[in-house]
């Protein structure tokens, strides 16, 4: 990171700018612009000046899962044999596809994710062929959600 940037504090348009862009992160920088009544060469540079900082991750195109034939998604608590352990089974479940979230966490879990499979064999064998056979995990419980109510990005 530019020591410039170590002290940068987001102002109302830096809020103005990413609660546009959470909206539709399609939106071209001109058209944030004339919203926002600032030159585009202002937003770029925000942007950059953000994007440096780690305040923006990313953007990414979202697909709903089940319009394209995966219909199952299930939280799976993973409990590892031990904690030392955690950043080998990182590794290895990044390595299945099925697993789209990952967290480390307190309470009875070790870790926690979410998986995305197309139907209930194809979670099963996910489960039993390919994450409880990883080295490490002790067990898992898994809890298949019924239906996605709310998913949204914090507000600024």
């Amino acid at each position: 990171m530019d020591k410039k940037y170590s002290n940068y504090d987001l102002d109302n348009l830096d809020i103005q700018i990413l609660s546009i862009l959470m909206e539709n992160a399609s939106i071209p920088y001109t058209e944030i612009a004339k919203k926002l009544i600032v030159s585009g060469g202002t937003i770029h540079v925000r942007m950059k000046k953000m994007e440096e900082l780690g305040i923006i991750k990313g953007s990414e195109l979202i697909i709903n899962p089940q319009k394209v034939g995966f219909d199952i998604t299930a939280f799976l608590g993973i409990y590892l044999e031990k904690g030392s352990q955690y950043s080998d089974a990182v590794k290895q479940l990044q390595t299945i596809n099925e697993v789209v979230e990952l967290h480390y966490c307190t309470g009875q879990y070790s870790m926690f994710a979410k998986i995305v499979c197309r139907d209930t064999a194809h979670l099963r064998k996910v489960l039993n062929e390919d994450i409880q056979a990883l080295t490490g995990i002790q067990r898992t419980e898994t809890i298949i959600s019924l239906e996605e109510s709310i998913k949204r990005q914090i507000t600024l």
